[in-house]
């Protein structure tokens, strides 16, 4: 069984890291900077291989209520945010950065949970995302190609899934299973991303991208919209085979190995100051999953 459950995480990992460089490479390597049509293209593909995937049995999906539907709206919209604005910021960012200021989000999480339903929080886990938080906040002021767009697409991703996690902690979420609620996220986003292409402009920018005819594109599109579906299957089985706090733990060591290797992959360039706030990240990171462990022995 523990050797099961590690061949799960190594697998999961595989998929995380491998699909967060394939879409850095799309993003930035070919500069396909637009949004809607990506997202778009990446929920369209998992929505309609989770529905296949439901109808030949291979995943449990349910038919559900028109009112769980509606309920989770809210929650659909946080994830649009998040992808989109995660997008934007992936596209101009290094990994690293990237990861330093999306580990921020779960500052945004404690603080809801604080402020609207009063969660004890431990000192461990206090000071780990004090510390996540911190790293965030001294990045512009020591990162020598600051680029503010950058930033600010991340701020708007942190806080959508700061906001989302806190959602999915809400007693409308046991309505619908974690499949569940993506599928109603795909269908969500598909539709409202299709909506949003034309007013942004994506949709008249991708008619003139110069790689739209490019094998490696159309490779990278169909790859990250494959790897992203297969990421989810990975993570749902995960969180399904093991406790949070070992969910946790995996979540974290994928994210060090995509942050780490990202170098070897893609030109990057940073200062010491810089690699110092990635490290204190790292360190807060993971302080706050051995606060969550210890909190669940408890």
């Amino acid at each position: 069984m523990p050797l099961k459950r590690s061949a799960l995480g190594v697998i999961f990992c595989s998929f995380y890291v491998i699909s967060y460089f394939t879409n850095k490479y799309v993003l930035s390597v070919l500069k396909f900077t637009f949004p809607t049509l990506f997202q778009g293209w990446q929920t369209f593909v998992g929505g309609l291989l989770l529905m296949v995937s439901g109808k030949l049995g291979w995943v449990e999906i349910s038919s559900f209520p028109r009112s769980a539907v509606l309920s989770w709206l809210p929650g659909s919209l946080l994830f649009v945010g998040n992808i989109y604005a995660g997008s934007r910021a992936l596209s101009r960012l290094p990994i690293p950065i990237f990861f330093t200021l999306h580990n921020a989000s779960e500052f945004v999480t404690v603080l809801i949970l604080k402020l609207t339903q009063r969660e004890r929080t431990s000192w461990t886990k206090l000071f780990s995302v004090i510390l996540l938080m911190v790293s965030a906040i001294s990045l512009p002021l020591n990162d020598q190609q600051f680029d503010p767009g950058g930033y600010v697409w991340a701020v708007v991703h942190l806080s959508c899934v700061g906001g989302y996690r806190v959602f999915q902690k809400l007693p409308k979420s046991s309505h619908l299973s974690d499949l569940e609620q993506q599928y109603v996220n795909y269908l969500f986003s598909v539709l409202l991303l299709a909506f949003a292409a034309h007013p942004t402009g994506d949709l008249l920018g991708a008619l003139e991208f110069p790689f739209i005819l490019s094998y490696k594109f159309h490779s990278g599109c169909c790859a990250s919209a494959l790897l992203g579906f297969f990421l989810l299957l990975a993570t749902v089985k995960l969180k399904s085979s093991l406790p949070v706090e070992h969910c946790g733990a995996w979540v974290f060591l994928a994210k060090v190995l995509a942050t780490w290797l990202s170098p070897f992959v893609f030109n990057i360039v940073v200062n010491v100051s810089t690699l110092c706030c990635v490290l204190l990240s790292n360190c807060g990171e993971a302080l706050l999953v051995y606060s969550n462990r210890t909190a669940s022995e408890r």
